[in-house]
């Protein structure tokens, strides 16, 4: 063979690599509890410290709490356990309950048994079948979460999430458990719903297939706006636990003044007079 002939082997095998889809890397799942996927490069990026409050400070939510808490725990000991939809208000702690689950959950877990919480943007929805694939594999056992998931006019990739939690052929996989938030109750625009059955040549079932996106979490649940009541023990319960001191009665008047002027009563809206708080009187939280 000569040289010119060598030289044209390496060429097309060059080529030929780069067409070669490359393989996505071994997640390290020694490296964190917590996980930020990105499809573009097949990886999942660990989150050394997860931003979240301690399941104890969230208040007004007890049920849902105890619920989504043994759904978790049945989760983590192996046993059948359901995908989980938190929908409803805005600020009402859906997405900071996850976390702060997860985090209860693993509270003294040995490391193989720790859960792994891996957070999928939701534009990322279509590239569930890759992530499912890369983890199906492991040890762990894994919740992918989406917080804020809804799907907008023109959107098909909820056909995607639906086949990823039921109805694909491979299925989800034992060690894999779908949690998600958000702000509708079926995931898509109400006029959406309803243009699609108004020009369906059967309405009922372009509805039907509509509702059952949210059909396929076993556990789903809505929270609802506070009450005054549960208002103010969310601010009693943060103050409480970050040492602010302020008469109740200042407190809770000023905590009133401060939902007044956002036009809403909720967990975040608690949190935010909280920290406000906490800066007048020169205190750290935390």
């Amino acid at each position: 063979m000569t040289s010119d002939e060598t030289l044209l082997l390496a060429r097309i095998a060059a080529l030929l690599e780069r067409l070669v889809p490359a393989r996505a890397p071994v997640p390290d799942f020694a490296a964190a509890d917590a996980f930020v996927w990105h499809p573009r490069d097949g990886a999942l990026q660990p989150v050394p410290k997860v931003n979240r409050v301690d399941v104890g400070l969230l208040r007004g939510i007890d049920r849902v709490r105890d619920e989504l808490t043994a759904n978790t725990e049945r989760f983590a000991r192996g046993l059948p356990a359901n995908n989980a939809l938190l929908w409803g208000a805005r600020g009402m702690g859906k997405s900071s309950l996850v976390k702060a689950v997860h985090a209860a959950i693993n509270a003294g877990a040995g490391p193989e048994d720790r859960l792994k919480l891996i957070e999928i943007h939701r534009e990322d929805i279509d590239s569930l079948p890759a992530l499912m694939g890369l983890i199906r594999t492991t040890t762990h056992r894994c919740i992918i979460f989406c917080d804020d998931l809804s799907f907008d006019h023109d959107d098909t990739s909820y056909k995607s999430l639906k086949a990823v939690l039921e109805g694909g052929i491979e299925g989800r996989p034992d060690n894999v458990i779908f949690y998600a938030t958000s702000n509708r109750r079926h995931l898509l625009p109400r006029d959406m719903m309803d243009n699609e059955a108004s020009t369906a040549i059967n309405p009922g079932e372009a509805l039907e297939e509509k509702v059952s996106l949210s059909d396929r979490f076993g556990l789903w649940r809505g929270f609802h706006r506070c009450s005054q009541e549960d208002y103010l023990a969310m601010v009693a319960g943060y103050a409480e636990a970050f040492g602010l001191k302020l008469a109740d009665a200042a407190r809770d008047a000023e905590a009133i003044e401060w939902a007044a002027t956002r036009g809403s009563r909720s967990g975040r809206t608690a949190w935010q007079y909280v920290q406000d708080l906490a800066g007048r009187l020169g205190q750290k939280m935390g």
